[in-house]
This record gives C-alpha cells, sequence and structure tokens, in this order.
C-alpha cells in the first residue's frame, strides 16, 4: 500500500496549522460517533476514559503507540456534531488540535488541525496524522487497518518540503 499524503500547512497568527481532510459517505452523527466515543475511538486511536465534555479532562491509552501508553487530554470545546477541540502534553510534546465536521446529502467531510508554533518536526508528524485518519477510515469501513510502516519514513520527505500558505 502506499497512501498518498494529503496535508498541507497554513500560517496563522501564532505559527502554523497542519491541515488534513477526509470525507466520509455518511451522516455526521455517525462520524461524529466514531470520534467522541470511546468504543469506537479505540477502534482506530485508543481507547479513553473520563468525563468527556468541556473544561474535563480524560485519559487516552493511544493504542497503536509502541507500548501503548496513557496520555492526558483536556477537552476544550465541544459542540457536538459539529467540533470538538482538544490539548494534550506528552513525552512527544504539547498538542493542540481541532476537529470539525461539514455534512452535505449524507456526506460528511472531517478536517483535522493540529496548532503549531513552527513546522519542527512536521516530517514526522504529518504522516502519523495520516496513519491515523487513515486508521479511522478503515475502521469504519470494515476494512483491514493500514500499517504505519506504509506512512513512515515514506511520506516523511513530502511533510518536510511542505510551504505554508496563507489563512
Amino acid at each position: 500500500m502506499n497512501p498518498t499524503p494529503t496535508g498541507i500547512l497554513r500560517t496563522t497568527r501564532s505559527g502554523i496549522d497542519l491541515e488534513l481532510t477526509r470525507v466520509f459517505r455518511a451522516p455526521i452523527d455517525d462520524v461524529w460517533a466514531s470520534v467522541t466515543e470511546a468504543d469506537r475511538t479505540a477502534k482506530w486511536f485508543g481507547k479513553w476514559e473520563g468525563e468527556g465534555r468541556p473544561g474535563k479532562t480524560i485519559r487516552v491509552q493511544m493504542g497503536f503507540e509502541e507500548g501503548a501508553p496513557w496520555s492526558v487530554m483536556v477537552i476544550e470545546s465541544c459542540e457536538a456534531p459539529r467540533h470538538l477541540a482538544v490539548s494534550m502534553s506528552d513525552s512527544a510534546g504539547d498538542w493542540h488540535l481541532e476537529m470539525t465536521l461539514d455534512e452535505s446529502d449524507d456526506v460528511t467531510t472531517l478536517v483535522l488541525v493540529q496548532h503549531r508554533v513552527s513546522a519542527d518536526g512536521i516530517g514526522d508528524i504529518g504522516p502519523g496524522w495520516e496513519y491515523y485518519l487513515d486508521m479511522l477510515a478503515a475502521s469504519r469501513d470494515g476494512d483491514a487497518l493500514p500499517s504505519f510502516d506504509d506512512y513512515y519514513p515514506a511520506q516523511k520527505e513530502y511533510y518536510e518540503q511542505l510551504s505554508p500558505s496563507p489563512r
């Protein structure tokens, strides 16, 4: 499998945003459930526990990372079924993420944005998000889950060569 990288970088007032988009032939509520319900996130990202609402902290087990480590994630905003913003800190750094969903004619578009201060490390981070979003798609479709080895290091150069465009 040779997945094609899709991410783009956008310049912001505080740095850059890494943005990736996926389209699902499914109603928005179903896609929302795939990215917010613990039993469904466990299939493509990791299980979580705690009180999942704005201002609360949950624990997330990174189910597809080496050693399946636990991380603490703060839910900054949750406006079902259209917007979720979270932040977490772990040994790899600080992560500020947003997911926005939009539906038209039973087709839902999901946009994942990682807010970053700079493009440092983007060659490692971009392929990871490609992998996780393709894991989401595969888990929803009942397909075999992809292998991270198909994404990294194959997509590293693509991400390292991205230039941010203005928002």
